[in-house]
């Protein structure tokens, strides 16, 4: 099997901080969690978040330049668990352990779909406020997602592993993740759907 390459994790954590830049964080962050979460993430301004957080738009705009990197900041630490749980988790999410069968392609795009959707349960909000639209392709952990998909569809055999993890990446996009929930689509049918998809396209196993 071949190995997949390093990929890169999502942003680092921020540096140590003095207690007040500290403070200011926390309360952007749980503001911006509020207004996220409560409406339509698109329409939320940084004067918003700056009201909301009780701080002035220039200390705001001193730390994050915009609405995206808030929500970035917001949602780095549930994609990087996930991130560390591909690169070293058990199978077929992960690799597995040293010895073990290997997990197929298409068990290991299944196990992605399945965890990516949970993720999207939980912080859909967050992911609308961070890549909404081109902004989607620009992010170092989409490029992430990316190279793993890419990993699974060249081990799979497929011609063009380039361009079909892209393809296999699209089902993923808060839009349309946010679009089926609200029309009333089970979680379980969307993964389910998704699971027959990896299977279809990387081959039964």
């Amino acid at each position: 099997m071949t190995e997949l390459p390093p990929l890169p994790l999502a942003a680092d954590p921020p540096p140590r901080e003095r207690a007040d830049a500290a403070r200011n964080r926390a309360l952007v962050l749980a503001a911006a969690e509020r207004l996220f979460a409560d409406g339509d993430p698109s329409a939320v301004t940084m004067d918003d978040i700056a009201k909301a957080a009780g701080i002035g738009r220039g200390t705001l705009y001193r730390r994050y330049p915009d609405r995206a990197a808030i929500a970035r900041a917001l949602l780095d630490e549930h994609e990087r668990a996930l991130q560390e749980r591909m690169l070293t988790g058990p199978a077929p999410l992960g690799p597995g352990a040293f010895g073990e069968p290997a997990p197929t392609p298409a068990a290991r795009l299944t196990a992605f779909y399945a965890a990516m959707t949970e993720l999207l349960e939980a912080h859909v909000h967050l992911a609308l406020g961070a890549e909404t639209g081109p902004a989607r392709y620009t992010t170092g952990v989409y490029g992430f997602w990316r190279l793993h998909v890419a990993h699974l569809a060249r081990e799979a055999g497929l011609d063009d592993p380039e361009t079909a993890a892209d393809h296999l990446l699209a089902p993923l996009a808060p839009e349309l993740f946010r679009h089926q929930r609200d029309r009333g689509i089970p979680l379980d049918r969307i993964t389910a759907t998704l699971a027959d998809l990896a299977h279809r396209i990387l081959g039964r196993g």
